[in-house]
């Protein structure tokens, strides 16, 4: 089988050396708006070749890694795909990619979300091993057809992923909570420390906390403007609960409310529990 990859950044990156060591897969090609990035992920061997967007229809497996709104200017493109061809795409949601399939890609159409990342990007910053026991979502299974769906399940659980379903509505919804939420908390405490301290106070004081908090803040932008964007409803729902959480917290403190706090926090740990 041929596969193509478009998008080489981490996560299209890493699934491409996966790809790469797979037994059934004779050649992965990739395709990259940054030519930058086609050149490095040639030179650090994680495509065999770089093709033409013209030139997919000759694969067996299409795999969308970019920003949502790109996946979704790339679906509008899809022309002239065999229908035994596998389309899977990779963006963090999935409703408005749903939305956006044509009715005749859709029986071989994979809405595919693997619950993997780090704060790096590019090609360089790729690693085999970031979908290793990682949770991968499959969105609106049902739509596509028998085929295509066992074939992406028995890749991508080759490939070491633990594989869920759930329909798109409920994905964004529970993204926005456990995923982007975080990263709008990251990047506003980032933007807050950057505005209140100098650089110097930041590199003493700076312990494992706020390195811990931060660290997502230094995830590509690109990428979560489109998250944002895309699944703006979900993250502003999201947003006012977790405000209405940190007034909760600014009250007790405020009027002295101690018990209530150590309660409040005693409850959070409960998360230990969990994770």
């Amino acid at each position: 089988m041929k596969a193509v990859v478009i998008g080489l950044g981490l996560i299209g990156g890493s699934l491409a050396l996966n790809l790469m060591k797979n037994k059934f897969i004779s050649t992965v090609y990739g395709i990259d708006a940054n030519k930058e990035h086609e050149k490095e992920a040639l030179e650090l061997k994680l495509v065999h070749e770089i093709i033409e967007f013209d030139k997919i229809n000759t694969c067996d497996l299409i795999f969308l890694c970019v920003p949502v709104g790109g996946i979704i200017s790339i679906v509008k493109n899809l022309k002239n795909i065999p229908k035994t061809t596998t389309i899977i795409e990779f963006g963090s949601t999935k409703l408005s990619i749903l939305n956006a399939v044509p009715n005749e890609l859709k029986e071989q159409f994979i809405l595919a979300h693997p619950m993997a990342g780090t704060e790096h990007n590019g090609p360089k910053a790729a690693f085999a091993e970031l979908f290793k026991n990682a949770v991968c979502v499959l969105c609106n299974a049902e739509n596509t057809s028998v085929f295509h769906q066992h074939r992406t399940i028995e890749l991508l659980s080759n490939i070491g992923m633990k594989i869920t379903f759930m329909n798109a509505i409920n994905h964004d919804h529970h993204s926005a909570i456990i995923s982007h939420l975080p990263h709008v908390i990251s990047f506003s405490l980032a933007n807050y420390v950057l505005e209140c301290e100098d650089k110097k106070n930041i590199l003493h004081l700076a312990g494992g906390s706020f390195a811990d908090m931060s660290r997502i803040a230094k995830s590509s932008p690109a990428m979560w403007e489109s998250i944002f964007v895309e699944n703006k409803n979900n993250v502003l729902n999201a947003l006012n609960g977790f405000i209405n959480e940190l007034e909760n917290f600014k009250n007790m403190l405020e009027n002295n409310e101690y018990e209530n706090l150590n309660s409040w926090l005693k409850h959070a740990n409960e998360l230990k529990k969990i994770l």
